[in-house]
């Protein structure tokens, strides 16, 4: 292996030559006019992409496995309309960063883009800080999804014996099987990642198909009230305080779309097909997940018997199969489907989270970043990166076995850390865009974008549409940011606290000093590696 070099490469004409695709040779001058040598293999087309992130968001899977603390803060009604307002918010959100990534289709994503869009007296920190709240949001995402996955196992077996106790350590087997699987196909079987991208996106709609079909035809039918019916169960003041509580638990169900981001050097015509592949999965998932969610609530029967069975299943949505389809192996089998696909869902984690590091280790903002950049040799994989990527979330899934509801907030820590660097991203661009010449029109001939030379991508929302939805997106992630921190339940206790705050606090505080202390000596932002001509 051999670590990625930060010294000026060779002329840019042979690198641009080095293959005969035209794809290929567009993706490789973007990258050189972002300062980036081409090191990664592009062997993601726009379906294999549109997989990929299709099958990180995991929409409709995601939504049953989360959508029990809506249901306490929010009843059926909060329930769905909180998702829509998270799908909306979400959409306007990557909309505004499609826009980012067609400008600069790099792996660094968001850290990439504050440092151009920045001003120059802040330039550097605010890139580092955003490049630590998506490092540490990624890593959490990736543990968090071992976790739901390895959880659900157990709740299927309980479904099936009713004897069986769940035991945190067989959790914890569980999410390290789950996570050596990701981590095998991200390294011996990195060659066939592409392709097992664009099957799961197959298995993603047929799956869907399968849980709704038998669910909708066999349960019985609730009636249109759920839409107007709210539930309080955490005691708040009122029921729009309610509301709003409830209201971040869809957004797991949405979060990861800049999954592709991370990918990005490794997508033919990224400029092109990234922006496109974000907006249609985040439609299509949408589009998937609320169906399913009205043909769920429509099926719930009595909300009390759904709600208590958390006690007993952990997922309540196993209970609602199993009443529907009025057979535990049938309700176990829909339920081991939606584990397949999150198991398909972590691989795709794995290897935007290994990304996101090994391009943040190539501009020196982690630590023993020369190891962390280093590729192998036969298939150009961060090795280093998604074995990193994979301990942490061992260690983290240790805690466990001392307390779930530790686990829970380092879950929570993923939705706030990447949406904190969302918001950054969206209020620079929003103040990139209110300047006159802030960011010039797209022109294929430029040969250095960055800082002081800022060019839209080919593809991008015409000024007016542009700015409403940049301003909308930075409200709602503000917005959601804020709410993300609120406790479950009034009055607060120790088992219902939501501690997210002191762990995204800590996390922050870490990035902050460790700037200070070595951050600021050695990272200057993305670094130029290569010298256009």
């Amino acid at each position: 292996m051999e670590p990625h070099s930060s010294a000026k490469a060779a002329p840019t004409a042979a690198i641009v030559q080095e293959s005969d695709d035209p794809g290929n040779s567009r993706d490789a001058r973007d990258l050189l006019r972002l300062g980036k040598k081409p090191v990664l293999k592009r062997n993601f087309n726009f379906m294999s992409i549109l997989g990929f992130s299709c099958t990180v968001l995991i929409t409709w899977e995601g939504i049953l496995i989360v959508s029990t603390q809506s249901l306490l803060n929010g009843g059926p009604a909060g329930v769905i309309w909180g998702y829509l307002i998270v799908w909306v918010g979400t959409l306007s959100t990557f909309t505004a960063l499609s826009e980012l990534a067609s400008m600069a289709p790099t792996s660094g994503g968001q850290y990439h883009w504050v440092a151009m869009l920045a001003p120059s007296s802040s330039r550097r920190f605010l890139s580092y800080f955003t490049g630590w709240m998506s490092f540490a949001g990624w890593q959490a995402v990736t543990a968090s999804s071992g976790y739901l996955i390895g959880t659900l196992v157990q709740s299927i077996i309980v479904l099936l014996k009713s004897d069986y106790e769940p035991q945190p350590w067989q959790a914890v087997l569980l999410i390290w099987a789950v996570l050596g699987f990701a981590a095998f196909i991200n390294t011996a079987a990195s060659k066939a990642l592409a392709h097992f991208e664009s099957l799961t996106l197959v298995l993603h709609i047929l799956g869907f198909f399968a849980i709704v079909i038998p669910l909708v035809y066999l349960a019985p039918h609730g009636d249109a009230s759920l839409f107007t019916t709210f539930v309080n169960e955490g005691g708040w003041s009122t029921q729009g305080l309610s509301f709003m509580v409830g209201l971040p638990a869809s957004v797991f169900s949405l979060i990861g779309a800049d999954s592709a981001v991370h990918m990005a050097e490794e997508i033919r015509n990224a400029s092109t097909v990234l922006p496109r592949a974000i907006i249609i999965s985040i439609v299509l998932n949408g589009v998937l997940g609320f169906a399913i969610l009205i043909a769920y609530l429509f099926c719930l029967g009595d909300l009390e018997a759904v709600l208590e069975s958390q006690a007993t299943l952990g997922y309540p949505f196993l209970f609602v199969f199993q009443k529907g389809v009025r057979s535990d192996p049938g309700a176990a089998v829909m339920g081991l489907l939606i584990v397949t696909l999150g198991i398909c869902a972590t691989v795709g984690v794995v290897a935007s989270s290994s990304r996101m590091l090994w391009s943040f280790a190539r501009d020196r903002g982690v630590p023993i970043w020369k190891t962390f950049v280093k590729l192998e040799r036969r298939t150009s994989i961060p090795v280093y990166a998604v074995a990193f990527t994979t301990l942490v979330s061992v260690l983290l899934s240790l805690i466990t076995l001392g307390s779930s509801v530790a686990f829970n907030n380092i879950v929570n820590l993923s939705i706030v850390s990447l949406h904190s660097s969302y918001l950054i991203c969206c209020s620079l661009l929003l103040w990139r865009r209110i300047q006159r010449d802030g960011i010039k029109p797209y022109d294929a001939e430029v040969t250095r974008v960055g800082p002081g030379n800022l060019h839209w991508g080919p593809w991008r929302i015409p000024r007016t549409a542009g700015m409403l939805n940049n301003v909308f997106a930075c409200a709602y992630l503000f917005l959601l940011c804020f709410w993300a921190f609120w406790p479950p339940a009034d009055p607060v206790v120790p088992e219902t606290m939501n501690f997210s705050i002191l762990v995204f606090g800590f996390v922050a505080l870490f990035a902050v000093i460790w700037y200070f202390v070595r951050g600021r000596k050695v990272y200057e932002g993305p670094i130029v590696e290569v010298e256009l001509e």
